[in-house]
């Protein structure tokens, strides 16, 4: 299993637009075989800030989800409502309680 968390800064006003996007791609990515987990947050801490939580069954899995067309559309359109360049972590699940 491998998990990403993207943290995704975004820009002041923009959070409406972006949670747009987010939820027109949630549409698709639900369809995804190998997708267990895609899901999307508004830090606590700072309000302009999305962290999605990605959980995919293998490395096929998360490179499929990242080359559909609708992913690259969602990031040219990120562009207006992103307000830095998202942080992308991978990890790979090691043991999981439940």
């Amino acid at each position: 299993m491998l998990t990403v968390i993207a943290t995704m800064p975004i820009k002041e006003g923009k959070m409406d637009e972006a949670l747009q996007e987010v939820k027109g791609l949630l549409v698709n990515v639900a369809k995804e075989q190998g997708t267990v987990l895609y899901s999307v947050n508004v830090d606590t801490a700072n309000p302009n800030t999305l962290v999605v939580v990605e959980q995919y069954t293998d490395q096929d899995a998360l490179d499929f989800h990242s080359s559909t067309p609708y992913f690259r559309e969602f990031f040219a359109k990120a562009s207006g409502f992103l307000g830095g360049a998202p942080e992308i972590v991978t990890m790979k699940e090691i043991a999981r309680a439940k």
